[in-house]
């Protein structure tokens, strides 16, 4: 088993000198984590099937990840097996325990693969570790039979397969033929190339738009300022206090405030809006969008 450093080595060693345990000690050590929380049973559990978990960690080592990170993961599962594990159900540790080390190292290669998320459904992790195997095949099969499959056809034989939708097929095939790329990286060897982020298009308010809505809305600013002005200093509360706050006072509070009833505070609320609305269209304003 190829293994990364040093460390790895030690470790895997350490892990093949380790106790075999037999079916009735496994299981007092299992009930001695379970009914105690004994952290002594629960080590000695642990370390005598490491070598299983490193031995699952081996079969990932093409997925790019340092054998290291693929044992630390096999661990957590190995770990999470172990406080999961319940020893009345008559199956062996070993047993349950490869469906916990299988999903934690799963998912890290998976976390760790891309900056873009492979996947997330149980179809899609499927395809993931089983589209090469799967195509592999079906173009060994086609080629003993002197058919040629093109992309197409293979695709469509890939989720039946493997029991997943076409379109996750496509996807996924998209995601394994390439690797991150950044956009940070120039578009040639020259240091002084233009990097390939300076090629995507701006989504922001560009400068002429900018400077053409700051023009027009200080000039609304002046308009509604004049329009307020030739409002009496009643009006001017009631129209400030209605549509000019973020949170509008209620008819019935200005009317307290000013000793009127709530229909008297509407009927000016409205003659206030006629006088802007008629200074707003003499400025071509739309009063509407101003005042409602």
């Amino acid at each position: 088993m190829p293994l990364d450093n040093p460390n790895d080595l030690s470790l895997s060693r350490r892990a093949m000198k380790a106790e075999l345990l037999d079916a009735e000690t496994e299981l007092e050590l299992a009930r001695a984590w379970r009914d105690r929380r004994d952290e002594a049973a629960l080590h000695r559990l642990v370390t005598a099937y490491m070598r299983l978990a490193i031995s699952m960690a081996s079969k990932y080592r093409r997925y790019g990840a340092s054998m290291n990170d693929l044992i630390q993961e096999a661990g957590l599962g190995l770990m999470k097996a172990a406080d999961k594990f319940d020893p009345d159900r008559g199956v062996r540790f070993s047993t349950y325990a490869v469906w916990w080390i299988k999903a934690s190292i799963q998912d890290f290669v998976m976390r760790n693969w891309s900056m873009v998320r492979t996947g997330s459904t149980s179809s899609q992790k499927s395809l993931f570790f089983n589209m090469r195997r799967v195509q592999a095949r079906l173009e060994r099969e086609a080629q003993s039979r002197g058919e040629t499959l093109d992309g197409h056809q293979m695709r469509h034989m890939i989720a039946t397969e493997v029991g997943v939708p076409l379109r996750d097929v496509e996807m996924m095939e998209g995601r394994l033929s390439g690797s991150d790329f950044s956009l940070n990286a120039t578009q040639s060897a020259d240091d002084e190339g233009r990097e390939w982020i300076e090629t995507l298009e701006d989504d922001g308010v560009q400068a002429a738009e900018s400077v053409a809505e700051d023009h027009d809305r200080g000039l609304l600013r002046g308009w509604l300022a004049q329009a307020m002005s030739d409002l009496n200093p009643r009006e001017q509360l009631i129209v400030r206090e209605r549509k000019l706050r973020d949170d509008p006072r209620t008819l019935e509070s200005l009317g307290t405030e000013l000793g009127l009833s709530k229909e008297r505070v509407r009927q000016l609320e409205a003659g206030a809006f006629k006088k802007m609305r008629r200074m707003l269209e003499q400025n071509g304003t739309v009063a509407h969008d101003l005042l409602h």
